[in-house]
């Protein structure tokens, strides 16, 4: 009886890495490539290619063009692409004010969104997890019968420890050592087979996921900005380090909670228990405190169209975003109160990211969520408060980018949580790819 030994676990293994680099060429191309351009930037033979590229478009991973007439000597040139609604992750987000859902597929395509509005800070994690798990169902079973789900991710608030599946602490949900992915109800999903299967969870820091959105145009393709520093803001104040185009996670997980960093010891306390930290000057939470001091909400405040919704309709509170509208709206008309709060804002975001741009050298400074919105307003007073703090602004000044469409929506970590579920994928398809030789 013939025994499979060494030379045939070789063999598996070189196919699975030629696999993987031929994926990968596909999904991060600009313009869709043929076998032939996907074999001579690999390496490979145009035989050993196409063998390859007919497993990943019978799995479903690449879908091919109609062929390019006149493209050439010889055969027309058939495009390779992304396929599109057929590889899809979920995404999953629970944040202060919502909780919500997004299935994403190989081609960058969001095929559905599922949101809830409420009050979480202080909740069960048991029944919110509960319900992000129906709306996760809920968009299941509306892909179509055809459809795999290969992963799902979910991000959180607060500080999760790599490799473990534990939320350590949430400060601003008020959640403490909370295993996030078994409190999920489980979620049938589409397998190799076409029988239902548990999809795992795998669970990650909210901004570390959104950070992803900007490294990242679609799944496995890179965006426009390879190095940068993150900051996004809701209630709290999140942020990422990315560098080279990969997360810059630390050793633990825990790199990035730029929110928490002290911009005066003898400041406001913060809810992670220290005092003066960034969020208690630009976070949601202080800013909208302000904004109502200086101009009470409207009663349809949270509702309004075009924001992003967080209260409930008819609430007395401004959303994030709102409270900047405000703010701003009130600074450029002359209120005094209004410029003075916006010039703090500008003077704490300068000392935290003028301290993480000396220690780690990155050249971007990219501003999501109402930090974007607040950052367009203050953006020259910013950069020149920055050019006094960091060490080479004389002739490496920081840029500060405002962060535009996924990346700027309050959704950006359940995207970036789907994002990083489809990225696993393209670094080992073998394991989801059935050859055609077998």
């Amino acid at each position: 009886m013939a025994t499979i030994g060494p030379a045939g676990a070789r063999q598996s293994s070189l196919r699975d890495n030629n696999l993987r680099l031929v994926l990968q060429r596909i999904v991060a191309a600009h313009e869709p490539p043929s076998r032939a351009q996907v074999a001579h930037s690999t390496s490979m033979t145009r035989s050993t290619v196409s063998r390859l590229v007919d497993d990943l478009v019978h799995a479903g991973f690449v879908n091919e063009l109609a062929p390019q007439v006149g493209s050439g000597p010889g055969r027309p040139a058939t495009p390779l692409v992304p396929s599109r609604g057929k590889i899809v992750a979920l995404g999953l987000q629970v944040n202060t004010e919502f909780i919500a859902a997004v299935a994403v597929d190989l081609a960058g395509q969001v095929l559905a969104t599922r949101r809830q509005n409420g009050q979480f800070v202080g909740s069960n994690p048991l029944a919110v997890l509960g319900d992000l798990g129906d709306l996760a169902r809920q968009i299941l079973g509306k892909l179509p019968r055809s459809t795999r789900v290969v992963g799902a991710g979910l991000a959180l608030p607060g500080i999760v420890v790599a490799g473990t599946g534990r939320l350590m602490r949430a400060p601003n949900l008020g959640w403490s050592q909370v295993e996030a992915g078994p409190l999920l109800l489980p979620m049938p999903a589409k397998g190799m087979s076409g029988q239902p299967v548990h999809l795992g969870v795998r669970m990650g820091n909210e901004a570390d996921f959104a950070a992803l959105t900007v490294a990242q145009n679609r799944p496995g393709r890179s965006g426009d900005l390879a190095d940068f520093v993150y900051l996004a803001g809701e209630v709290g104040v999140g942020g990422a380090l990315v560098t080279d185009g990969t997360l810059a996670a630390g050793r633990s997980g825990l790199a990035g909670e730029i929110g928490h960093v002290c911009v005066d010891p003898n400041g406001p306390a913060c809810r992670c228990g220290s005092t003066g930290c960034l969020e208690q000057y630009v976070g949601g939470d202080a800013l909208r405190r302000e904004a109502e001091a200086i101009s009470p909400a409207p009663a349809t405040a949270g509702s309004t169209p075009g924001s992003t919704p967080g209260s409930t309709p008819g609430s007395t509170a401004w959303t994030p975003r709102e409270a900047v509208a405000a703010l701003v709206a009130s600074a450029k008309s002359g209120d005094e109160r209004a410029e003075a709060v916006l010039q703090r804002a500008s003077w704490a975001l300068s000392v935290a990211l003028g301290g993480v741009v000396n220690v780690v050298d990155i050249p971007t400074i990219v501003l999501g969520g109402h930090l974007g919105a607040l950052g367009a307003y203050i953006k020259d007073d910013l950069t020149a408060r920055l050019a006094t703090r960091v060490l080479g602004s004389a002739w490496s000044p920081p840029r500060i980018v405002i962060a535009r469409g996924v990346a700027d929506s309050d959704v950006a970590g359940a995207h970036g949580a789907a994002l990083a579920e489809l990225q696993t994928l393209i670094a080992n398809p073998a394991r989801w790819v059935k050859s055609t030789a077998d």
